[in-house]
């Protein structure tokens, strides 16, 4: 199927239905045909998304989307990049290598999530699928034979499983009754990528801890800059000066901003789903975890997720899925919820403590290589 063909029309039976084509979708789906399994992919929106609140891809997410064919697209778009640094001001306190990770992807790869989106598409159309879009599930009803949705415009399609990649207001968690036990974080988030001038320059993604909260600074190809900052309360669409002002406050002479491609603000939530599975009905990215920006971690772990869960069906062993993903998640979930907070705090013996134990740690070797893996989410192979 090339780039431009429409999908078939909407089929009444499949074996797979699944709600929402970001990221997580688009793996799960693209797992099921590569082991031959029955599905549909359903999306609300009549095209996919053209914003980027991702754009951190890890080694272990490319290691798991080579196994489908998908990695290389990714690769020569995208960015690498080889160091993490962590900063309280211009100070550095902690430096982060990719480069000697055992894997074939020793970096940190940057990436527009809708064009990772577009290229885990294009994949998956080679593989004879597609999207089909815009349809909405109305509801969901299971019974021990399988699930019927039902979409907007009153259509109806019947599968043995029905799985939530449809984010963090899942309808599917919701059909299934689980709970997601979490809280938001008090802050409100700044995203927004930009044109900038910016003194560390495009080879390292930098976190900078500051008692106006955190700001992570990190390169994107074609020479932008991605920016995602706390914020006691940030505009819905940050401007260049908003976003000069919390540069020069929290970066002072290292950031001189040009232009603004995009932006926005946000809300993030730490929390896991109670469960993945009712039944029929099964979560996997944001609708089972969401959780901190910091590290990177969202759609990675969302990604391997879809992997983990198609191979899962195709294998008939679902009830596998939850206790080997959801463990994961409940660790990305609490490790994400410390870097924002030893980041953030605002208590002056802690900020000073924090400041004078990094850059010791950060001189022991097997310390730094143990953060990378977990960065890189190679400790969940």
């Amino acid at each position: 199927m090339n780039a431009t063909a429409q999908p078939a029309a909407l089929p009444t039976r499949t074996r797979v239905a699944i709600v929402g084509a970001g990221p997580t979708g688009l793996a799960l789906a693209l797992t099921l045909a590569t082991e031959g399994v029955d599905f549909v992919l359903l999306d609300r929106l009549a095209e996919g998304a053209n914003t980027s609140r991702a754009a951190v891809v890890h080694a272990r997410t490319l290691e798991v989307l080579d196994e489908l064919g998908a990695a290389a697209p990714l690769v020569e778009e995208g960015l690498k990049v080889e160091e993490f640094a962590v900063r309280d001001g211009a100070r550095k306190l902690l430096t982060v290598p990719f480069g000697a990770l055992p894997t074939a992807y020793p970096y940190t790869l940057m990436l527009e999530q809708y064009k990772t989106e577009a290229l885990l598409l294009a994949r998956l159309r080679e593989l004879g699928g597609d999207v089909h879009r815009p349809y909405e599930v109305e509801s969901l009803a299971q019974d021990a034979d399988g699930v019927t949705l039902t979409l907007t415009g009153g259509q109806t399609l019947r599968a043995d499983y029905a799985v939530g990649a449809d984010g963090m207001h899942s309808s599917v968690r919701e059909a299934a009754g689980i709970g997601f036990s979490g809280s938001a974080y008090e802050e409100s988030f700044v995203l927004a990528d930009v044109e900038m001038d910016w003194a560390p320059g495009p080879n390292e993604v930098s976190l900078t801890f500051g008692t106006a909260g955190l700001t992570v600074v990190a390169p994107l190809p074609g020479g932008h800059y991605r920016i995602v900052a706390t914020c006691a309360e940030a505009p819905a669409e940050p401007e260049l000066r908003f976003l000069q002002r919390l540069l020069d406050e929290r970066l002072p002479d290292q950031a001189r901003a040009h232009r603004v491609t995009w932006s926005s603000r946000f809300r993030i939530h730490h929390r896991v789903a109670d469960s993945y599975r009712v039944g029929r009905l099964l979560l996997a990215g944001d609708a089972a975890h969401v959780h901190s920006p910091a590290g990177g971690q969202g759609m990675n772990t969302g990604i391997q997720d879809g992997v983990a869960l198609g191979r899962a069906i195709a294998a008939a062993r679902v009830e596998e899925y939850e206790s080997r993903r959801r463990p994961i998640a409940a660790e990305v979930v609490a490790f994400t919820d410390r870097m924002t907070k030893i980041a953030t705090t605002r208590n002056p013996i802690l900020r000073a403590a924090r400041n004078t134990m990094l850059p010791c740690v950060g001189r022991i070797p097997a310390v730094r290589n143990k953060l990378a893996r977990r960065l890189a989410e190679l400790d969940y192979r």
